[in-house]
């Protein structure tokens, strides 16, 4: 091995190990989601790709093939850094006050209450509708996978609790997904109310490209915050999700 390609292995040694940890902390934290996953499987990547030179399994591929390969990442890098800071550019919202109503997108409810990351955007729609008292809050999200109850059921316990009168709060307990949100949310929404969105920061320049797609191009984004630490995980998570959403709109303007 040569000096540029034991650099290399440090490199990809020390990136795979931190990806493995990262990836093990994240399943930790039980968040609903098993992409934690991508960074246990991006860890074992950059083990193989160590390995890879003391083996000589790099030269063993056709140079043709190796050149698709990196060119193929390189665009990858490229297309994931440009939606990067796309989201990053949502983070911070102009909040317009006096809404009529005020849509909580859900997230993960567990037996104690409302996860962290929803906490976030509980305690950003409190605030909002301490200031704002004429608005209406739809708290949206059904019951998921190893959920004990929907999540509008422990977002609108959580808003009571902290002092939001019940009156105020409508409950939208089907939605599984972030365009049914949006969907079954607009149900109790007349025509022309103003509306505004709120989700932690990484979500919401997907969350509003939904919207303006599903019914509600009126809606405005009220961003909360999120945990700094899973922070990357959350906006790669997101660049997956974006990927996913393109190709339903593809395949919805294909079959019609």
């Amino acid at each position: 091995m040569n000096v540029h390609q034991i650099l290399f292995s440090i490199l990809f040694a020390i990136l795979g190990f931190f990806s493995i940890l990262y990836g093990i902390q994240v399943w930790i934290i039980a968040s609903g989601s098993r992409f934690y996953l991508f960074w246990i499987l991006l860890g074992l990547a950059c083990f193989l790709l160590v390995l890879g030179f003391p083996l000589h399994l790099w030269t063993k591929i056709p140079k043709i093939y190796r050149r698709i390969f990196l060119i193929l990442l390189g665009l990858g890098v490229f297309i994931l850094a440009i939606f990067e800071i796309l989201v990053i550019s949502a983070f911070s919202q102009k909040e317009e006050q006096h809404l009529d109503y005020l849509i909580v997108l859900g997230a993960q409810v567990r037996k104690s209450g409302p996860s962290q990351v929803l906490r976030y955007r509980l305690d950003k729609a409190k605030a909002y509708l301490d200031k704002n008292p004429e608005t209406i809050c739809i708290v949206s999200g059904g019951q998921g996978h190893k959920e004990p109850f929907p999540e509008a059921d422990g977002m609108y316990q959580y808003l009571v609790q902290c002092g939001i009168d019940p009156s105020r709060i409508i409950k939208e307990d089907q939605s599984k997904t972030t365009i049914e949100n949006i969907q079954f949310s607009k149900k109790f929404i007349p025509d022309g109310a103003s509306v505004g969105l709120v989700s932690n920061n990484f979500h919401m320049f997907r969350a509003l490209q939904i919207a303006k797609k599903y019914g509600l191009p009126q809606a405005s984004g009220i961003s909360a915050d999120s945990t700094p630490y899973y922070l990357l995980n959350n906006m790669i998570r997101e660049f997956f999700g974006e990927v996913k959403f393109l190709t339903q709109l593809l395949s919805e303007s294909w079959h019609s």
